[in-house]
């Protein structure tokens, strides 16, 4: 598993626009650089997060927006992938009956949970629909729980540009306050107020709600493989044949990647 470039790339070109615009425009950097404004945004999004869910929750949110810039475990070639190993194990089921598939199955599934669970059921015996029912409810409320941190990470994304407003309205108190004792602070004074707006934009537009779009995408394309390879366990625990198996399966994927029979016996 290494690096999403895509990801990287889009980053980089993001923030390296931002940055290109402040330097085409002016030579004072630093009026763009605020502590205290960065403490608003970011401090008061956290601290509306930690109070709104579960610090667990909140924290695993965090650490998942690291995890965008690393590629994703479920591509194209792997459902492919998916729906071959499904009828090499449909063979053996044929041959052997589902107890045979314990042996064949035991090294693929691995490290594979949710592959594991689903072969214990067509081992022990249980009919498609018994399959059908405890997989569908595994699938979907792995789905829900890993989908708590695109809430968490959208909620952020709303509140962001709020403290930042907010932040733009303590800066602008302070600066009316000083407006008698020297009105030429009105100018650095307002653009600094404004600075918090800024990162509460920015924050949430190339952060959270990325972040949480590409998590939830992410997310959705696992429901999906699990749902194929679901199908594949259900198909053999009612003793389908493997051609039947390959083309219910392949009904799931775009064309372009339809598994073949007999393609694979002729390699």
């Amino acid at each position: 598993m290494g690096l999403s470039i895509s990801t990287v790339f889009s980053l980089l070109i993001a923030f390296g626009m931002f940055l290109g615009a402040i330097i085409w425009e002016t030579d004072n950097y630093w009026i763009f650089i605020s502590g205290s404004g960065f403490v608003i945004v970011v401090g008061g999004t956290m601290a509306a997060a930690f109070v709104s869910y579960e610090p667990r929750y909140v924290l695993l949110s965090l650490r998942l927006i690291g995890r965008i810039l690393v590629t994703p475990k479920v591509g194209r070639d792997i459902l492919k992938a998916e729906v071959g190993r499904m009828i090499r194990w449909a063979y053996v089921v044929q041959k052997g009956g589902p107890p045979a598939l314990e042996k064949e199955a035991t090294k693929a599934v691995k490290g594979d949970k949710f592959m594991q669970f689903g072969v214990e059921m067509v081992v022990s015996g249980y009919s498609g629909a018994e399959v059908r029912d405890i997989m569908t409810n595994l699938i979907e409320t792995t789905f829900g729980r890993n989908t708590v941190q695109v809430h968490i990470l959208r909620f952020m994304a709303s509140t962001s540009p709020a403290f930042g407003m907010i932040g733009t309205l303590i800066g602008l108190v302070i600066m009316l306050d000083k407006m008698g004792a020297d009105p030429t602070a009105l100018g650095p004074g307002l653009a600094i107020a404004l600075i918090t707006t800024l990162y509460g934009v920015l924050f949430a537009r190339l952060v959270y709600i990325p972040a949480a779009n590409k998590i939830m995408q992410r997310e959705q394309i696992v429901r999906f493989r699990n749902y194929l390879v679901a199908e594949g366990l259900i198909l053999m625990a009612d003793r389908k044949s493997p051609r039947y198996i390959q083309d219910k399966m392949n009904s799931y994927l775009d064309p372009a990647i339809h598994f073949s029979i007999d393609k694979a016996r002729k390699r």
